[in-house]
């Protein structure tokens, strides 16, 4: 299937907040499919792209997961502790040298070569960001800290190994419910990679 371009006129833009990251209310006309241009009005949540990686170890079918607060989960009903694959934002960098920073810095664990699988918009309906998706094999001697996040990010990030089929259960009971983290453990099992 080939790609369709939409057509579109940006009538005005407001910024509504640039604290953490930047919202805007956009009012634009879009072309509908029977030609006629109908305006809308949106509001656009831009924090920049990320890129998430998950670590794995074929011999021991084991992978490498994150847990830490998330405060907007907390306020939508969950206890805030979630259990995700390693994960950042961009910040002027390339995603695989991002990504491989990124790891390091929440899981303790340096990786050298990382494998690009695919890239995704997380909630296309709202917020820009683009998510570049990687995995990577580990080994116990790629470990050169503890890991943990930077605590001047307010990271405090507990490292979990754990055997892909346990978190593979974990995404069925409900424990673990961050969909790039979901993506990735079945792309492993789905694939055979693991």
């Amino acid at each position: 299937m080939q790609s369709k371009h939409a057509e579109v006129r940006i009538i005005n833009t407001q910024i509504l907040s640039d604290d953490w990251y930047t919202l805007k209310k956009y009012t634009f006309a879009l072309q509908r499919q029977n030609g006629e241009w109908q305006q809308q009005n949106r509001e656009v949540y831009d924090r920049g792209n990320g890129a998430t990686i998950l670590l794995y170890n074929r011999q021991r079918r084991t992978v490498i997961l994150t847990r830490q607060f998330r405060f907007p989960v907390y306020v939508n009903g969950h206890d805030g502790m979630l259990i995700e694959a390693a994960a950042g934002l961009l910040d002027n960098m390339d995603p695989e040298n991002r990504i491989k920073a990124e790891a390091e810095e929440e899981t303790g664990f340096r990786i050298s070569h990382v494998e690009k699988v695919f890239e995704a918009y997380m909630s296309p309906g709202s917020v820009t960001e683009k998510l570049y998706f990687y995995i990577a094999e580990y080994q116990a001697a790629d470990r050169t800290s503890s890991g943990g996040g930077l605590e001047s990010e307010g990271e405090d990030i507990e490292v979990l190994e754990m055997p892909l089929d346990e978190a593979l259960a974990a995404v069925e009971s409900g424990l673990i419910v961050d969909a790039k983290t979901i993506m990735l453990l079945y792309h492993v099992a789905l694939k055979g990679i693991l």
